[in-house]
């Protein structure tokens, strides 16, 4: 079985993440396709997927990406994120994070941002908090492009949705705002602080597809 494991402490998350996936302090492994759990379904092909075991229990995630051509023609794009619980000899899904485009027939840009993929304990509670952060668009010009951020504790989703900043001229810009769900306006403020450091650091548009 082919696997890195990674340890770092979660006080350094946000200086690693321009650089590498972040990983609070749990012992994350990185699974390859051979070392995923036999019985953990997902469709497309493998982005990132890790394990690790926290209060929750034993925890695999997997991004995955998918494409397939539709009957008219048009190449349909989909992103998923799954979330299992493993015990010895059964997985149960706990969540599923589902995107796609279909019937584009200008640029696509639909993929997760992998260097913000991140598990945290921000609180300090022993239950990780899953981060994953893309773009999802249909468009043939130049203006900003709608991104999400998706975070999971346990089986509680929270969603920080906006667009890509894009410069019009030499000092002028568009885009790159965001809303908190309601979900992230009642939880701890830690949740909000990470989430809006991290929409900062990718919130500039760079036309990467």
């Amino acid at each position: 079985m082919r696997y890195r494991l990674i340890i770092l402490s979660s006080g350094i998350c946000l200086s690693l993440i321009l650089t590498q996936a972040c990983f609070g302090q749990f012992k994350v492994v990185r699974l390859v396709k051979e070392s995923v759990p036999k019985n953990v379904k997902y469709i497309g092909n493998i982005i990132n997927a890790i394990r690790w075991t926290d209060n929750i229990g034993d925890n695999v995630v997997i991004l995955t990406k998918h494409k397939k051509k539709s009957n008219d023609g048009y190449i349909d794009h989909a992103l998923y994120a799954y979330h299992y619980l493993i015990s010895s000899d059964s997985s149960k899904l706990t969540w599923k994070v589902y995107d796609n485009i279909s019937d584009c027939d200008v640029d696509v840009f639909l993929y997760f941002l992998e260097k913000s993929f991140a598990v945290t304990d921000l609180n300090k509670d022993g239950k990780a908090e899953i981060w994953i952060m893309y773009k999802v668009s249909c468009q043939g010009d130049i203006s900003p492009v709608p991104m999400k951020i998706i975070m999971y504790q346990d089986k509680k989703k929270f969603a920080l949705r906006g667009t890509t900043k894009v410069g019009v001229s030499t000092n002028e810009y568009m885009g790159g705002d965001f809303s908190f769900d309601d979900a992230f306006k009642t939880a701890p403020i830690e949740f909000r602080k990470y989430a809006e450091k991290l929409w900062n650091l990718h919130k500039v548009e760079t036309w990467n597809q």
